[in-house]
């Protein structure tokens, strides 16, 4: 009887491990995630300071406490469609990025979502051939649609990790 539990429990530890914590996201319709664990925080809009020179997708940076932090639009760095202008009501996720910390803007967040690790499908391989896709981590279903798992480590290219940092320096 005490093998039974013991393989109970084992099971349910199996289970905890394979479970991935996800904040939920979106740009427009469509609905993303990211691991919680790269998250820092979570702010409404604040005052961003433009940078002259920088690429389109970069914002500017925000004083948050005494840091300064790159924020990038992740609706223009995503490539997708804009209806209409830029809601004054979007979020500002502070991500810890392999150390470095930016900010992406996205138009609401959503909730924490517990997702099995097995019901993440890969993108389909139309989606990712072009390297430009290389940040797509996977995507599964949410009940309400799908959601697309980011991979925050690949979506700025080394040029543009070095850009980053000219700016933080500035």
């Amino acid at each position: 009887m005490a093998d039974t539990f013991a393989a109970d429990k084992k099971t349910d530890q199996e289970e905890k491990e394979q479970l991935m914590q996800l904040v939920g996201f979106t740009i427009g319709n469509e609905q993303f995630g990211v691991d919680i664990l790269m998250v820092q925080e979570i702010i409404r809009s604040a005052p961003i300071t433009s940078v002259p020179n920088s690429p389109e997708f970069i914002e500017g940076v925000i004083n948050l406490r005494g840091n300064i932090i790159p924020v990038i639009e992740l609706r223009k760095r995503l490539n997708l469609f804009q209806l209409g202008s830029s809601s004054k009501e979007s979020w500002i996720l502070i991500l810890d990025i392999n150390g470095r910390v930016t900010g992406f803007i996205v138009d609401s967040v959503t909730r924490v979502l517990k997702i099995l690790e097995s019901t993440i499908e890969p993108p389909p391989e139309v989606v990712v051939a072009g390297l430009a896709n290389q940040y797509i981590r996977g995507v599964c279903d949410i009940g309400e649609g799908l959601l697309i798992m980011l991979d925050f480590n690949r979506i700025l290219l080394a040029d543009e990790l070095k850009l980053l940092k000219a700016i933080e320096g500035e």
